[in-house]
């Protein structure tokens, strides 16, 4: 499901509600996560999943094409682990 497609399913479920509404309030919700892990911030969401950012060290890759050494630079990633209600939803 793509972000217009989960703003379109909401707006249907929500006749009450105007589409760009319904669009300003999913986009505030993943700016706030993004924003929450842009800071360092853990985002649990319960039952769904949580958000958090791992700290991934600088080290030596190769280049696929040449097989030459590239040093790879220390990153952060952003990392989403399911929740339990979630895992149990998806395997039965």
């Amino acid at each position: 499901m793509t972000k217009s497609e989960l703003i379109a399913y909401l707006a249907e479920q929500n006749p009450h509600l105007y589409q760009r509404d319904v669009e300003r309030i999913v986009t505030t919700i993943f700016d706030e996560i993004a924003a929450a892990l842009a800071r360092g911030d853990r985002v649990e969401l319960r039952g769904f999943g949580a958000f958090s950012v791992k700290h991934r060290d600088s080290r030596v890759g190769r280049n696929p094409r040449t097989g030459e050494a590239v040093q790879v630079a220390a990153k952060r990633v952003p990392y989403f682990k399911t929740g339990k209600q979630l895992r149990e939803m998806i395997n039965s």
